[in-house]
């Protein structure tokens, strides 16, 4: 897997119902809203940013974050999600990467968080690799990582 293959794609009339059809494995399911719900979320929280992840010129999964900071004075991703035919092939790391050099332009941006079931390890081992440090913060069920930008 090249990482050139893998792209993200603002979501629009042509992508959004590819990425209603993406699914996640049974075990990950308990901590993932469908991208269904999330596409819905981005059309009433205008801030919320939604893109389709392409690996070559296929649409395999979904991302979101959020454009006005939030607690912690940060930026936070809400979803990143790959298809369970297309995990474990590097595809979700190199497609954070691109959000994260996306987010890096925001105004100000000093800061990205992420939230996720302390449980979720397969999410625990992508964050940790690109470098979001776990300070103690927690927000109801879900611990918040956070990736400082130089």
């Amino acid at each position: 897997m090249s990482k050139k293959n893998v792209k993200i794609v603002e979501l629009n009339a042509e992508n959004w119902y590819e990425c209603c059809e993406l699914e996640v494995t049974t075990e990950q399911k308990e901590y993932m809203v469908p991208n269904a719900v999330s596409i819905a979320q981005s059309k009433f929280e205008q801030t919320l940013k939604p893109f389709a992840i392409y690996f070559e010129d296929k649409a395999v999964g979904f991302l979101m974050y959020n454009s006005v900071q939030e607690e912690l004075d940060a930026y936070w991703v809400y979803r990143i999600m790959v298809d369970k035919e297309f995990q474990g092939k590097g595809i979700g790391k190199a497609a954070t990467e691109l959000m994260i050099s996306e987010m890096a332009k925001l105004p100000d941006a000093k800061k990205i968080v992420v939230g996720y079931n302390p449980d979720n390890t397969d999410a625990h081992k992508l964050y940790s690799s690109l470098g979001f440090i776990d300070k103690g913060d927690r927000f109801g069920k879900e611990m918040a990582v956070i990736k400082y930008l130089n």
